[in-house]
């Protein structure tokens, strides 16, 4: 796409710049554990270009797919992956970085987060996280798990619940899965992702804006 297009009237519409889509935006990338893990690596890359600054936490199954490393290089960031601090940390980084954060993204997210999340349950880093959201920030959900599994009912009444409670699924996608059948269960795609967290602020100013 042009940098600029020209309307019906002749008068040229200038495109935004997508490196500043999301600039002076705080972005908090939750990974939870699921093959479709490399995507979240591409998204992070994708939303730090795009001007955010992007602070990833990790659950411990996500980091046997990729290394906290590959997350800290691409968004220059700590990376977070217990909900233990350390002991000169006497910051609870669960609330601070929800109370910061813009947007919470989980992404992919498993059929167990979901249902954590749904059922109140705060055992680890990220469910923990995903409750002292509520009020704080906004949450989006992109699902990765194999078909079966996303088409359960206990599953399908989970995301109804979070649903209900405001919370924005993405996806899943269909597709050939890791698992070698087809059907729902990708993540969707990181350049998706991108565009509805861009949809999603784009009438909200970041909060930095108002400190």
């Amino acid at each position: 796409m042009s940098a600029s297009d020209e309307n019906s009237t002749g008068q040229t519409n200038q495109s935004p710049d997508p490196a500043a889509s999301l600039e002076r935006y705080e972005l908090l990338l939750c990974v939870t554990g699921g093959i479709a893990c490399y995507k979240s690596a591409d998204l992070a890359s994708k939303l730090t270009r795009a001007g955010a600054s992007v602070t990833v936490a990790m659950t411990e199954n996500a980091c046997r797919f990729v290394t906290p490393l590959t997350f800290q290089a691409v968004t220059r960031n700590r990376v977070f992956t217990s909900i233990w601090p350390d002991m000169a940390d006497h910051d609870s980084k669960h609330i601070s970085l929800t109370e910061r954060a813009d947007l919470m993204i989980i992404a992919p997210a498993t059929a167990s987060m979901i249902g954590k999340i749904a059922g109140g349950i705060a055992d680890d880093l990220v469910s923990t996280m995903a409750m002292s959201a509520c009020g704080s920030c906004e949450m989006l959900i992109a699902p990765a798990m194999n078909s079966r599994m996303f088409s359960s009912p206990a599953l399908q009444a989970n995301i109804k619940t979070l649903e209900a409670r405001g919370v924005r699924f993405i996806g899943p996608n269909d597709g050939r899965l890791a698992c070698g059948t087809t059907g729902p269960g990708r993540m969707s795609e990181p350049d998706e992702i991108l565009t509805a967290i861009e949809s999603l602020l784009a009438q909200t100013p970041p909060k930095s804006n108002l400190a």
